[in-house]
């Protein structure tokens, strides 16, 4: 469960213009998402806790507060984007169901946000380094969506025509506590409501760094990161969309559009050749 008071001020202390690059790379990948649906959208709505960076991503946008319970009226909108905080929601179903009401009929829902991959090198790097100096774990990162796992997501609530995809950005550093600088700058440190709340003995963050370099090792003796942004797409249900054939109801064959021809897997295979 993720601590909304800790996270809000995480993300009050962000340092966007510093650390901003991955909210770049979001933008310009729905732009090209958007781009590829070819159609215009009057009443868009994004749903952000970074305005500053998204105010201008498209104009006259309603721009919605990253809370819990969305602020955003019932199907007012025809495109809903989320924009990279799905990833610390307690109820990501509930959020995007929440983002499916404000859509009109046929209106287009896409969301980005950290999941995967993201930081594992980190993960990997603290939990070996707590377990030898302390003898034992805590959540010190988010737990990411895996990508398999994100469509359901969609169906669950209630879209039409979903997909899901995602893309991948290995980032060097020159050394962890630099990594550590960036995470605070994107407002994206750790705020699990159960995270260790004591001080934290230096010797765990030397030891961290040490495994880190030597694990996960970048060109010039750097470290590097993995960060992994994942996509949402689905409809607000609408009569004109394609639906699925119903099972069986294929009226041709397969094996003739592709001109081929059809065997069985359960016949005894045909010998090629001799044994001897």
């Amino acid at each position: 469960m993720v601590h909304r008071a800790t996270l809000a001020r995480r993300r009050a202390r962000a340092r966007l213009d510093q650390a901003g690059f991955l909210h770049d790379e979001a933008r310009f990948e729905l732009q090209e998402r958007l781009i590829d649906v070819n159609r215009s959208f009057t009443t868009p709505a994004i749903v952000t806790a970074f305005p500053e960076i998204w105010a201008d991503f498209l104009p006259g946008a309603t721009l919605v507060a990253d809370t819990e319970t969305l602020d955003i009226a019932p199907g007012a909108h025809d495109l809903v984007i989320h924009a990279m905080g799905l990833h610390w929601a307690n109820d990501p179903v509930g959020q995007i169901v929440q983002c499916r009401r404000a859509l009109k009929p046929d209106g287009l829902f896409l969301a980005v946000f950290f999941a995967g991959d993201t930081l594992a090198e980190l993960r990997a790097a603290l939990g070996q380094a707590e377990i030898e100096t302390l003898g034992g774990l805590s959540p010190r990162i988010a737990p990411m969506g895996e990508l398999r796992d994100l469509g359901g997501l969609l169906q669950r609530a209630g879209f039409a025509l979903p997909v899901a995809d995602s893309t991948r950005r290995d980032v060097s550093y020159a050394d962890l506590p630099s990594l550590m600088a960036d995470l605070r700058a994107m407002g994206e440190t750790n705020a699990l409501a159960t995270r260790h709340r004591g001080p934290t003995p230096r010797r765990l963050f030397t030891r961290a760094a040490e495994i880190y370099a030597e694990s996960f090792p970048a060109e010039n003796r750097r470290i590097r990161a993995t960060f992994e942004l994942a996509f949402l797409t689905g409809w607000s249900p609408h009569e004109s969309q394609q639906k699925p054939l119903r099972p069986g109801s294929a009226t041709s064959r397969l094996a003739d559009a592709l001109k081929t021809t059809e065997f069985d897997e359960t016949a005894m295979p045909v010998q090629t050749r001799d044994q001897e």
